[in-house]
């Protein structure tokens, strides 16, 4: 079982909308490919639903790579093995809006897979993550805050009492299993 590796210093600013909340959000992830020689780095975006009923127990339904939401409304738009390639290596899309009202959560994170080598996020080439909504961007970080983390959660969206989505930004570490992080990633974040 994994443990939290603390926050992270990275930049993220409270956004929870003026009237209609957060509607729909993209969560971009870049990173540069490994040294020639040396095992290909792949990072993953990973998305989970929480119940409104239970928003820090099990989850819905877990959103990774080769996969997405019952009903479409989270989707892997970009999934890279390798950080090969310009701009954003990883987009995902959460259309908060068309979220089913049961949901009264949903938690992000970022998996480092541990391939060949054990890796954490210091032993990735310049990471980044970014989250809009449409050309507002939210949140950027670049996991400085987490360097021995094997995963992160990234963010974390609330439905609230009339049915908005706020956004708390925060970068959450995680030592441990990648599969133990997809278990427990939904757990209360420390402040």
């Amino acid at each position: 079982m994994g443990r939290t590796a603390g926050p992270s210093r990275g930049r993220g600013e409270l956004v929870n909308g003026l009237s209609k909340g957060i509607r729909k959000v993209e969560i971009a992830l870049r990173w540069d490919p490994s040294p020639s020689g040396e095992p290909s780095t792949d990072l993953d975006l990973v998305a989970a639903p929480y119940p409104a009923s239970d928003p820090h127990g099990d989850p819905a339904y877990v959103v990774h790579f080769d996969s997405r939401s019952p009903d479409g409304t989270i989707t892997l738009n970009r999934d890279s093995k390798d950080g090969k390639g310009f701009g954003y290596d990883e987009v995902m899309t959460l259309e908060l809006d068309r979220l089913d009202a049961r949901y009264g959560r949903v938690v992000v994170g970022v998996v480092v897979q541990q391939h060949r080598a054990p890796r954490t996020f210091s032993g990735v080439s310049s990471p980044g993550l970014r989250i809009r909504e449409g050309y507002t961007v939210l949140a950027e970080d670049d996991f400085g805050g987490v360097p021995g983390a094997t995963a992160a959660t990234v963010a974390e969206f609330v439905r609230d009492g009339s049915g908005a989505w706020a956004f708390r930004p925060g970068v959450q570490g995680f030592e441990g299993d990648p599969a133990a992080f997809a278990r427990t990633m939904g757990a209360a974040r420390r402040p």
